[in-house]
């Protein structure tokens, strides 16, 4: 319906000014009647009339043109189209017939669009950082699938380097022996914790080191924690059969305790790509790309490539001594995906931190010559703070994932059980909406804000039947599933000759017209922030049509059946939209 109408100014426009751009239709404002408005100032040049006899003349226009329009009014410079009871009907029946509104189908011949998230490392368990991380990753990989594109989940696991030797330095120094079994302690938890532990370790031997003299930089180098964990890492790398061993326990201890993790956030991957097998990739590319002129050797052997024409800098991509940086890995790593998959765009969901890191392979990988790079993007998201400020993983103040979950169960419970929302429910019912609303809470607070915006999470604000959150649209669907609960057995034949469209419901209808092109502009902005607004907008319009329209006693058997259909149809496109934000839709609250 908004294509068609802006279509049709668009012609008009265009036939009255010769204008050739683009026409973007505001929601008009509650204090005035409308379905659309458009704003004409951007035209005052052409037409060279005042706002107001230009909003009128395009109006008069548009009468003349389409039977979609059949009145307006003009306020200053802004043009308040009133549309057809009409077009609002023919509107409602493609959306009440179509099987799944809102999606695109999937082409399973077409090359799939691949996501990396989460990608975290093996040193400790995942945080509050990481969930805002995976929980955009997912919804965007559900949302391009909605926009009709096959996807390819993947992460990449660090669980190579010094940071990890940390963890295993501080378990054979202190842990006796201890193994997630034997403490009842998740495995993701045990590990982070000597993580901890060497930190403290670390810092308690450089300030003994300053005591007897040493600045801080000598200190911390020659602190006797820190030779042996680089000691333990030249082991590794070597192969060495103990310390590896001991690296393969504990890594295993950590994906169990974050495989624990991904489920509760209902999320999996395709592929996992770990560090320790993707360190060796991007040499020989690099080799290659040098004996092209792409890359320069200076005179202590080292490998580099001189961006500054393209208003970056020089970057180093092999060491004097042949081994790689990261920048290595990663030319390596997005070669490999796209040999190992059939994918023709690649999308990595990394902080903003990274921005500039993002920017130097993408172009490198230009110059080596591959179409694809043109498809590369970065997802450059904003850090989560707390109330209290930022998280510090070294020193234990994060906030873990499994625990925030926790709370989230345990707040909804609370919440719940104060509202009256669990009355009639056995035991596991209520575990289950617990679990439902906290996650949901969780999940709609992260993913309503804007991607690129850096934000504060609150719990206590999160979780609210009646604001801007998970919990509101949630109760929404179930107060729907009630209601079609309690018809069932009714009547549901039904005819436009025997239903008028009240204001109500023509306002729900137009709402629910705007779901497919929201999952489209979410596609293109990779913003999941989009469909939670839709998924807000749709459930305060249809409590506007439940507090204004009686439903299963209006006054005729016509009205109840095109009134039940109506609440049929935002719940399958709350469920839908709820569904792309990786939240569950419940049907009893």
């Amino acid at each position: 319906m908004a294509d068609a109408l802006e279509s049709a100014v668009s012609t008009v426009l265009n036939t009255l000014y010769g204008w050739e751009g683009p026409v973007e239709l505001q929601e008009t404002r509650k204090d005035f009647e409308g379905d659309a408005t458009l704003v004409v100032f951007p035209f005052l040049k052409l037409s060279r009339k005042s706002p107001v006899d230009t909003a009128r003349e395009v109006g008069e226009a548009l009468l003349a043109a389409t039977p979609m329009v059949v009145r307006y009014n003009a306020v200053q410079g802004f043009l308040n189209i009133v549309l057809s009871s009409q077009q609002i009907q023919e509107r409602f029946d493609v959306i009440r017939t179509a099987k799944a509104w809102g999606t695109a189908t999937v082409d399973p011949k077409a090359p799939a669009a691949m996501v990396e998230f989460s990608s975290p490392n093996t040193n400790k368990p995942l945080h509050l950082g990481h969930v805002r991380n995976i929980l955009l990753g997912h919804s965007v990989s559900r949302i391009l699938e909605a926009s009709g594109r096959k996807v390819v989940q993947v992460q990449i696991v660090n669980d190579r380097g010094v940071h990890i030797c940390k963890s295993m330095w501080a378990w054979k120094q202190f842990g006796g022996g201890i193994t997630p079994e034997s403490s009842g302690t998740k495995g993701d938890h045990l590990v982070g914790d000597f993580y901890v532990r060497f930190d403290q370790e670390f810092r308690a031997q450089v300030r003994e080191l300053m005591a007897q003299g040493l600045d801080e930089d000598a200190a911390k180098a020659q602190a006797p924690c820190m030779r042996e964990v680089q000691e333990m890492l030249r082991q590794w790398e070597a192969g060495d059969d103990e310390v590896r061993g001991l690296w393969a326990t504990m890594n295993g201890w950590v994906y169990d305790g974050f495989n624990q993790t991904y489920r509760r956030l209902a999320v999996r991957f395709d592929r996992n790509y770990y560090e320790s097998d993707t360190y060796v990739l991007g040499k020989q590319d690099i080799e290659e790309g040098l004996a092209r002129g792409v890359f320069y050797r200076r005179d202590d052997g080292s490998v580099w490539i001189d961006l500054r024409e393209d208003g970056l800098d020089e970057k180093l991509v092999l060491r004097r001594d042949g081994t790689s940086v990261y920048m290595t890995q990663d030319i390596g790593t997005a070669i490999q995906r796209f040999k190992d998959f059939s994918i023709d765009r690649l999308t990595y969901v990394v902080g903003n931190e990274q921005d500039y890191h993002f920017k130097v392979l993408f172009l490198i990988l230009k110059k080596l010559g591959y179409a694809w790079a043109d498809q590369l993007y970065h997802l450059s998201y904003g850090m989560v703070d707390l109330p209290s400020g930022k998280m510090k993983s070294r020193e234990g103040t994060v906030v873990d994932a499994d625990d925030l979950l926790d709370e989230m169960e345990s707040t909804a419970r609370s919440l719940s059980e104060e509202l009256g929302k669990t009355d009639g429910l056995s035991e596991d019912e209520k575990a289950q909406l617990y679990r439902v609303l906290g996650h949901g809470a969780l999940k709609y607070f992260i993913l309503k804000v804007d991607p690129r915006k850096r934000m504060v999470f609150n719990p206590e604000e999160s979780i609210d039947f009646n604001g801007h959150t998970g919990p509101f649209i949630q109760y929404s669907h179930a107060r729907i599933r009630s209601i079609l609960r309690k018809a069932k057995g009714r009547t549901s034949s039904w005819s436009w000759a025997e239903v008028a469209v009240d204001e109500r419901s023509k306002e729900l209808i137009q709402v629910l017209d705007r779901f497919p092109e929201a999952v489209q502009q979410a596609a293109r902005t990779y913003s999941p922030a989009v469909v939670a607004q839709f998924a807000y907008d749709l459930a305060k319009a249809f409590n506007g049509f439940y507090q204004a329209n009686p439903i299963l006693n209006a006054e005729s058997d016509a009205l109840v059946a095109f009134r039940l259909d109506l609440c049929g149809t935002t719940a399958n496109a709350l469920r839908r939209a709820l569904e792309m934000l990786g939240i569950e839709a419940p049907e009893r609250m």
